[in-house]
């Protein structure tokens, strides 16, 4: 996959130089102490992602760094193994080794405060990448998607994989009452949360008009929620709702799965306990993802799983480049909201990217075209 990577950093030269050139940095006071006009060669910025068990977060990892080092910084990258705290002590060694800027991508949005404390005392910029740092003023920047829009499209392709609305989102004949299943991502992952109300409010319509139905009433982001996204806890709570819900017969048509990973569980479920066919096809449920990761693209190719969630990760660690260059110049990063991203201290200024639906029917034209992912990758479910 390191030729994502590459991609990623070869547009970086020409994007740091539309970094904006006025004031200090946001909650900074001019940039990490001796960071203006030293050479940047010299100077160390701290990666922290949260884990390797995602392809997702290597390639953000590798990403990160590639564009980092093409720019001409240092660069230390560690991954804490989905651990609480081996991130919180990754992070304090890298303040203590002297990082000019921190870029960290956290397990639990809550639990770096102690961290972030430091990190402000030492006079270092922090950026929070795509997962937001809460309960801390210390959080300089947030490099994220509109995540409110990933819930709603990922809702958006349920609904188009259960007939409900046809391939430009309109509303057709169907009116149902089709059952699905709702699950949602992880309770400390502030994304999780919009990725839900994105989602819930492009179904509750649907619900509340009767089209819609969740047999098993478990409608509460408290118990569709899987800790630290895990495949095998999606896969246990699917065979749950199986054996208790539709143990008598009752036809199962969707399944809400907010990530790739908690969408291969549940399909796992759904064609053992569930005895559904293998394909959609065949009988298998509508089911839904987010990260576009090659094992799931490939049964979306092959009629397994229904859709998935396009976030191009090379743009995301190109803008977070583009964020700790200016920062570290002592300037203000460009952000595209002030307003929605509130962290419990604070509104944190942001920039989002935009995301895009993946069907069988664009896998070519958005992640084969694009060089996101070749054909011989989709065919062979492994990434190269």
């Amino acid at each position: 996959m390191k030729k994502k990577y590459a991609l990623a950093a070869l547009g970086l030269v020409g994007a740091l130089a539309l970094a904006g050139c006025g004031g200090g940095g946001a909650g900074s006071t001019g940039g990490p102490a001796g960071a203006e006009g030293a050479d940047k060669g010299d100077m160390l910025i701290g990666v922290s992602m949260p884990t390797e068990t995602s392809e997702r977060w290597i390639a953000d990892g590798d990403a990160v760094q590639a564009g980092l080092e093409d720019a001409g910084y240092q660069v230390e990258l560690q991954y804490a193994g989905d651990d609480i705290p081996t991130q919180g002590q990754q992070i304090d060694q890298m303040i203590t080794k002297g990082a000019d800027l921190l870029i960290i991508a956290a397990i639990d949005g809550t639990a770096l405060s102690s961290q972030l404390d430091a990190a402000a005392a030492a006079n270092i910029p922090v950026i929070s990448y795509d997962r937001l740092i809460r309960d801390s003023e210390h959080v300089d920047f947030y490099v994220t998607f509109d995540n409110y829009k990933v819930g709603v499209q990922q809702a958006t392709s349920l609904l188009v994989g259960l007939g409900v609305l046809d391939a430009d989102g309109k509303e057709t004949s169907q009116k149902g009452p089709f059952n699905i299943e709702l699950f949602a991502g992880s309770l400390d992952d502030n994304n999780a949360h919009f990725f839900w109300k994105g989602a819930m409010d492009t179904l509750q319509p649907f619900i509340d008009d009767g089209v819609l139905a969740v047999p098993s009433g478990q409608v509460e982001i408290e118990q569709a929620a899987t800790l630290r996204w895990q495949q095998e806890t999606a896969q246990k709570r699917m065979e749950d709702l199986l054996t208790s819900t539709y143990g008598n017969g009752t036809k199962l048509d969707g399944v809400l799965s907010p990530y790739d990973g908690l969408s291969r569980g549940i399909i796992t479920a759904l064609q053992g306990t569930g005895g559904f066919g293998a394909t959609i096809a065949d009988g298998l449920p509508v089911v839904t993802g987010q990260d576009a990761e090659i094992a799931s693209i490939t049964l979306i190719d092959k009629g397994v799983q229904f859709s998935s969630i396009f976030k191009d990760t090379r743009k995301l660690a190109e803008q977070s480049v583009v964020a700790a260059e200016a920062m570290l110049e002592g300037d203000e990063p460009e952000a595209n909201d002030t307003e929605t991203y509130d962290n419990g201290v604070k509104v944190v200024p942001s920039y989002l990217l935009q995301s895009d639906i993946v069907y069988k029917d664009n896998i070519t034209s958005l992640l084969i075209d694009s060089g996101y992912w070749t054909q011989a990758e989709v065919d062979s479910g492994v990434a190269e």
